[in-house]
């Protein structure tokens, strides 16, 4: 018998790299794109901020509310484009007998209801810093502001506002502020009545409050004085 040469066969790998093709499902355009990655929430604490901006609020007014104290005027500044080095130069040139603040409108208003300076209530909108005046002698306390915003060219920069006496005085009445009369004027004029007729002792007697009250005060100092020369003099 003869025998069978049996052939056998390999077919190797092709070395050639295989390409794929990957399919995609056809895109809505009205549908939004859906985010692999979870957006993730930061904490917050509510009531933790909230007390320390209610604490911050209650101090403005309750520093606003002792400004009140023995003042006689209070106006408001359009601070609106004011520099840090411009409050800062401002606040020198101020005399010790004001006091300037910056506060929101409506945390100075929540200290004035209920009193003489309500009437304020005008001046209650856009961008306020407040002088607090604590002397009798208001232009002087009013004219080192002129004179910076004269300097500083900061004519938008008016004043808003003012409350004397429980008067409200608009920025197109406030030159009657800063022409009321000095104490040394007041006394000068109460001198002069009382070496004139008695019709301009009169005409004294019958000026507003303020101006009679400033008159009776400066008499009673010069007395005063005028005694205690006298009892120095012996």
């Amino acid at each position: 018998m003869e025998a069978t040469a049996t052939t056998l066969s390999f077919t190797l790998p092709s070395t050639k790299t295989q390409s794929f093709q990957t399919l995609h499902r056809p895109i809505n355009p009205f549908n939004k794109p859906i985010s692999t990655f979870k957006t993730q929430r930061r904490h917050r604490f509510p009531t933790i901020t909230a007390a320390i901006s209610r604490g911050k609020k209650e101090e403005t007014v309750d520093t606003v509310r002792q400004q009140l104290e023995n003042c006689y005027l209070l106006a408001g500044i359009n601070y609106k484009g004011f520099t840090v080095k411009q409050f800062q130069e401002l606040r020198k040139t101020l005399p010790e007998t004001t006091t300037l603040i910056v506060a929101k409108n409506t945390l100075v208003y929540k200290a004035l209801e209920g009193t003489q300076w309500e009437t304020m209530k005008p001046c209650m909108k856009g961008m306020n810093v407040w002088l607090f005046v604590h002397t009798e002698e208001i232009p002087s306390a009013i004219k080192p502001y002129r004179d910076f915003q004269k300097e500083k060219k900061l004519e938008d920069n008016d004043f808003t506002g003012a409350v004397f006496e429980g008067k409200f005085y608009g920025p197109d009445e406030f030159k009657k502020l800063e022409t009321l009369p000095t104490r040394a004027e007041i006394y000068a004029t109460l001198l002069g009545s009382l070496k004139s007729p008695a019709s301009a002792l009169v005409g004294t007697l019958q000026a507003p409050a303020r101006e009679l009250v400033m008159v009776l005060k400066a008499y009673v100092k010069k007395l005063e004085e005028e005694q205690e020369a006298a009892a120095a003099a012996q």
